[in-house]
């Protein structure tokens, strides 16, 4: 299940349970219309409480991140407390040019996303 809010250049996303293709497609939805209202924007993604994720999403992450709207974020904050993400996270770096960072903390990310 995936919960979005969003507010000026901000899209605020929050996964629970398993991150299945109809969350992403949720997700992409939202953000689609937040580029096409907002141009650039930051991105926060709540991993948290997210429990797994299938393989057709990862391949639906790729895609968007990398081929489709690598240039279109500015910042994008990852927070999770899973090892693996925050490789993952680190490993997107390579193919977005938005500023890619993890943390265990949703305040610091918040804070962080929103200077």
């Amino acid at each position: 299940m995936i919960t979005i809010q969003h507010s000026e250049n901000l899209l605020n996303a929050a996964i629970l349970g398993e991150f299945s293709l109809a969350d992403f497609k949720q997700f992409e939805e939202e953000a689609l219309y937040k580029l096409s209202t907002a141009g650039s924007m930051n991105l926060l993604f709540d991993l948290r409480d997210m429990v797994s994720y299938t393989v057709d999403v990862a391949w639906e992450e790729v895609k968007f991140f990398s081929r489709e709207h690598q240039h279109d974020f500015s910042k994008i904050a990852i927070v999770t407390n899973d090892q693996w993400q925050t490789w993952a996270t680190w490993l997107s770096r390579l193919f977005i040019d938005a500023d890619v960072r993890a943390f265990s903390s949703y305040a610091e990310a918040s804070a962080w996303i929103s200077e």
